[in-house]
């Protein structure tokens, strides 16, 4: 039996994936499709409630995103948010216009007017008023005929809003956000109060559904799963296993991008949870020759990435036979290499997603790229993957060569793993991993003057960088105690001959982004 379903439309919000995931994790699962897809399309899905995601233009904007004009009549429910609420007005005969006070960040939501499906179980004080996070510059003036407004704020006369017979809900703020207080609760409501959905959907409840796709899929073929060690990979693997035991091999290029001593910690981890055979390959001259000379980030992992397949294709001329490649990709990897409503700039590539080259005439198999992070680790524990891989921090697909700042070389690479090993370890000893998304040290392309001995030095300067996130789309850096980083620092300048300078990085996401590449 198909579980409870709801498709949510881009409109081009920056808080697209936060949706996705607040349905999801409330039990009702979730994808993320164009704005225009049509009524066909969504009804193949089996959509039993739509969500219209915010986005950056005006619904008066030439060529400004609109939905299906049949979606009004499909008798679904739907809840719009920020522009969808406003194109969900303009569209059925209401008017928007440009606030004369815009509202951006924090507001106040006052106690609502009328009975309202949407803040059914919420107590009283908290209907009295609450924090939302508001982010728009135009607002409903009219409202189209059938609909009654619900609750305002100080700037918004139009901030919740209904058709209850039809089944249509607004909300002029963003519920799938940490900072709106109830959020979870709106979206809960529209769930189970509107939509009348089960909410029992959980991805850990997926493995026999999973397995028998990829039996269909493959048949009797070989795979070849291209193993990196990392959470998504590593469940790849347990559930390849789970499916085809006897028709996958897995290949773990040892890129000489790693970690200190991580090669081996990987081989000895996968051994632990998985009787799939496992082929090494030692490419790290490959990737450094591949890398010399290059100093832009995103040339980087093009190269990275054309040295992979590089070095895949030769393993696979010796495995020979296999048909398809599996491969790690989850569903924010689909999401930010495919623009779903207009064109959108790329932050950082994923080589993982976008196809293999054709003269490798493999067909790829992802069975995870319907699922987030968090889905990907509670999939891996039902299926008995140690904790210790599950909760590893994420490292990214080029691995130091963008933790390198400038040109990779060996040199620096392993200047770059000492000090790095330094951090983490004290990380651990301190006990503070689990309080922390991302760890790690980065090797800048600057020289600073040092004395050490009574003699000069002219050595390296290496940042430190620690993040906390909820969701990896927002971060924030970590407040270490002082002593903590005096003692990383004396560690690594008295321990790692070529630094003689350590910084901290403490830039949020935004402006920065995780990475420094």
């Amino acid at each position: 039996m198909r579980p409870a379903r709801v498709l949510v439309l881009d409109f081009g919000s920056q808080y697209n994936q936060l949706i996705v995931r607040a349905v999801r994790e409330l039990g009702v699962y979730a994808e993320l499709r164009p704005a225009g897809v049509s009524v066909e399309e969504i009804r193949a899905f089996g959509a039993q409630g739509v969500i219209l995601s915010g986005g950056p233009a005006s619904v008066y904007d030439a060529g400004s995103p609109r939905p299906d004009a049949r979606v009004w009549e499909m008798g679904l429910p739907l809840l719009g948010i920020c522009y969808g609420l406003q194109v969900m007005v303009h569209e059925l005969g209401g008017r928007i216009e440009a606030s004369s006070k815009r509202e951006y960040g924090r507001a106040h939501l006052e106690k609502p007017a009328i009975p309202c499906a949407l803040f059914t179980g919420l107590p009283e004080a908290k209907t009295a008023g609450q924090q939302v996070w508001m982010s728009h510059g135009d607002s409903v003036t009219l409202l189209p005929p059938g609909f009654e407004g619900v609750a305002a704020t100080a700037a918004t006369p139009h901030a919740v809003v209904q058709d209850a017979r039809r089944r249509f809900y607004g909300l002029q703020f963003h519920p799938e956000v940490h900072h709106t207080e109830n959020g979870a609760v709106f979206v809960r409501n529209f769930l189970r109060s509107v939509c009348g959905l089960a909410c029992d959907w959980r991805p850990e409840n997926q493995i026999a559904a999973l397995c028998q796709r990829i039996q269909a899929d493959v048949g009797r073929e070989r795979v070849v799963l291209g193993f990196s060690g990392g959470v998504d990979s590593s469940v790849m693997a347990a559930l390849l296993e789970r499916a085809l035991p006897q028709q996958v091999h897995c290949v773990f290029i040892d890129n000489g991008l790693l970690r200190f001593d991580e090669a081996r910690e990987i081989q000895e981890r996968f051994h632990s949870y998985c009787k799939l055979p496992l082929r090494v390959v030692d490419a790290g001259e490959l990737f450094l020759s591949r890398l010399r000379g290059v100093l832009d980030p995103e040339a980087k992992r093009k190269a990275v990435g054309a040295a992979f397949i590089e070095a895949f294709e030769g393993e696979l001329s010796q495995l020979g036979g296999a048909q398809w490649l599996a491969q790690g990709t989850i569903y924010p990897d689909v999401i930010e290499s495919t623009s779903t409503h207009g064109k959108s700039q790329t932050i950082k590539s994923h080589h993982n997603v976008g196809g293999l080259p054709e003269r490798m005439l493999m067909k790829v198999l992802e069975p995870l790229r319907e699922l987030f992070k968090d889905e990907v680790r509670a999939l891996g524990r039902a299926l008995g993957v140690p904790e210790a891989v599950l909760e590893r921090h994420p490292f990214p697909g080029p691995g130091l060569a963008v933790r390198v700042v400038g040109e990779v070389t060996s040199e620096r690479l392993e200047v770059l793993r000492r000090a790095d090993r330094i951090f983490l370890d004290e990380v651990e000893r301190a006990g503070l991993r689990r309080e922390l998304a991302q760890v790690f040290a980065v090797l800048l392309p600057v020289r600073s003057v040092g004395v050490m001995g009574d003699g000069r030095t002219y050595e390296q300067v290496l940042a430190l960088r620690a993040v906390t996130t909820s969701d990896f789309m927002t971060a924030d850096w970590y407040r270490f105690p002082h002593d903590f980083l005096a003692r990383v620092s004396t560690r690594i300048v008295g321990e790692v001959r070529g630094v003689n300078r350590v910084v901290y990085d403490i830039t949020s996401k935004p402006p920065g982004t995780i990475e420094w590449e």
